[in-house]
């Protein structure tokens, strides 16, 4: 149970101090459907 809390802090951590990037890429990967979908009509 420790090292499950350890893990879990551990990525949380992860995750605040690189929400930006996370945002980045999915904003990147959500263009690119989109534009995928435009393409496709």
């Amino acid at each position: 149970m420790q090292t499950l809390t350890q893990g879990y802090r551990g990525l949380s951590l992860l995750v605040d101090l690189n929400w930006d990037r996370i945002l980045y890429v999915g904003v990147i990967a959500a263009a690119l459907l989109a534009g995928a979908f435009v393409g496709s009509l």
